[in-house]
């Protein structure tokens, strides 16, 4: 059977990993660039690279991609940009997942999929950086498809003109796809990464989509690159401010209470997390999110 989407998927999955590639870069100047404050005696941290593979319930490959973590660098404490494309047949687990969130035509009687996409989280050596999330992806059906996706930010200690450059940011590169998604992505944003059981935000929001199909492919998948280009423009000028500024011990133990949101979000409410180990993709680079230090009161 010919696939008439072989062109999109190959597009798509070929920008996410450039994307990749281009954040990497740009982290790891971030780190040679690192010359004074409290960790300028700190090597410049390096990305190791992993191949992750996903196999089929028989064992069979079924795609796979590259988890790259940076660990103790002198700006990043710990960061993740993994890549994937994977495949196969969504289990009846898999499939009552995504009953719950979108009717997705034919499921039931052709269960097989394909998706691909990036994801990106931060966690900072310096409390006064904020951490970021970002993730773009595409999932296919034989019957559908969509792209999902946004980026948030999560600084333990919140100065206002980040926040506000964070926004505006975000704001300016989804405007040119239309005035409306801006605000609908972000009151997404705030209404996906709220924490019930905590009565809060986990930091202070960004945008957010999922399950987006307009049926004009090309426009949804520009519409998610530039979620994805806006990740560094966003985010560095913050860290270029923020990363040689004096913190102490009390600060510290801000950023790791504050961390352990991050980690019962994740764990407790992700739909990616979820998703992701419920269709046996590599629990290493699924749980790549999860901070590398944090603290409970």
């Amino acid at each position: 059977m010919t696939d008439t989407f072989a062109v999109e998927k190959s597009t798509a999955a070929a920008w996410f990993r450039q994307l990749r590639d281009d954040i990497v870069a740009a982290f790891e100047a971030l780190e040679d660039s690192h010359k004074t404050g409290p960790m300028a005696d700190a090597a410049p941290g390096r990305f190791q690279v992993t191949e992750t593979k996903r196999h089929a319930d028989d064992g069979s490959d079924a795609g796979g991609g590259l988890m790259s973590v940076m660990r103790g660098g002198c700006v990043f404490e710990k960061v993740g940009v993994n890549v994937s494309a994977v495949y196969g047949t969504l289990s009846e687990r898999a499939q009552m997942a995504m009953a719950a969130r979108k009717g997705v035509p034919g499921m039931k009687e052709d269960p097989q999929f394909w998706a691909s996409g990036i994801s990106l989280v931060a966690h900072m050596q310096n409390p006064h950086c904020p951490a970021i999330h970002m993730n773009t992806r595409m999932f296919w059906t034989p019957h559908a498809w969509w792209f999902g996706g946004g980026s948030d930010l999560n600084p333990c200690i919140e100065y206002a003109n980040d926040t506000v450059h964070f926004h505006a940011t975000q704001q300016a590169h989804l405007d040119p796809h239309g005035t409306e998604y801006y605000p609908k992505f972000k009151a997404w944003a705030d209404t996906y990464f709220y924490i019930p059981h905590r009565n809060r935000a986990r930091g202070v929001g960004g945008i957010f989509m999922d399950d987006h199909t307009t049926g004009d492919w090309s426009a949804d998948f520009a519409l998610t690159q530039d979620i994805g280009r806006a990740l560094l423009p966003s985010f560095v000028p913050l860290v270029e401010k923020r990363r040689t500024q004096a913190w102490n011990d009390s600060d510290k133990e801000v950023q790791l209470i504050h961390r352990g949101l991050y980690a019962e979000y994740n764990l407790v409410y992700d739909r990616g997390t979820k998703f992701g180990l419920e269709t046996g993709h590599d629990a290493d680079a699924v749980l790549m999110s999860l901070p590398p230090l944090a603290k409970w009161v």
